[in-house]
């Protein structure tokens, strides 16, 4: 399965980002933009700032300067209220699936219809958003479980069900394959892919895994010394001569 051809809209851009903690300058005019449609992958080393970016991206963290627009919108201009509601518009997949573990596969689902009651109103019943949601990522069978009775690469799609029940327009994706083997990697990959068609969606994927990259990239970054060092295609920055960007692949 190939990922799905673009249009070239941008759904997110980053302009000039910088952010310091005292004389550690994590970024230092970092530059991106997010087409709609597509799947963007980011390559960092650990302590490059993709993190801080993802955090900037969605106004948990403040830099020190520069632009970022996503879907029309200024985060730095918008107040409490026009964030929060704009973020209901964001699917965020966290790296260790971040499930609760007192809740039921239902309740973990119901979290989010329960906290964002303004895109959706006040639901009586949110049996038929639960149950889409888990037959998106095949899991229907499991919506009465406890976190604790799922393997590793269920736990990941529950966490992806809980992300795309708020039916985003964007997705990010925090090391979607670290921890599971490559069976379940595969098959975390064409399910991402797979929604990716189905809700055209527009994705960031942060990995360190390069058959990851290579799967699920329509264009890629190499984050390095807080710029985007590089840009392209998995296989324009696999074949390139630098060595910085060779690093990468190696």
């Amino acid at each position: 399965m190939e990922p799905t051809t673009v249009e070239q809209e941008h759904v997110i851009e980053i302009k000039d980002l910088k952010k310091s903690y005292g004389n550690n300058h994590v970024l230092d005019g970092f530059n991106m933009y997010l087409n709609e449609g597509e799947n963007l992958v980011i390559m960092g080393k650990s302590g490059s700032g993709k993190s801080v970016m993802i955090k900037c991206l969605i106004g948990l963290e403040q830099p020190d300067s520069g632009i970022i627009i996503v879907m029309g919108k200024n985060i730095r201009e918008l107040n409490h209220e026009k964030l929060d509601e704009l973020r209901t518009e964001i699917g965020f997949l966290f790296q260790g699936s971040a499930l609760y573990d007192s809740m039921s596969v239902r309740e973990n689902l119901e979290f989010p219809l329960r906290r964002h009651t303004k895109k959706f109103g006040v639901l009586k019943d949110t049996t038929p958003l639960v149950m889409e949601a888990l037959e998106n990522v095949g899991l229907a069978h499991a919506v009465n479980l406890m976190p604790s009775e799922l393997s590793g690469g269920m736990k990941r799609r529950i966490a992806l069900a809980r992300t795309l029940i708020l039916q985003p327009k964007i997705i990010l994706y925090d090391e979607p394959t670290t921890g599971l083997d490559p069976i379940t990697s595969k098959e975390i990959l064409l399910l991402m892919m797979t929604i990716q068609k189905k809700y055209n969606t527009s994705s960031i994927i942060i990995t360190h895994d390069v058959d990851c990259a290579r799967v699920i990239s329509n264009r890629m970054i190499l984050l390095v010394d807080g710029i985007n060092y590089a840009e392209g295609t998995f296989e324009e920055l696999s074949s390139s001569d630098d060595p910085k960007v060779q690093a990468f692949f190696k």
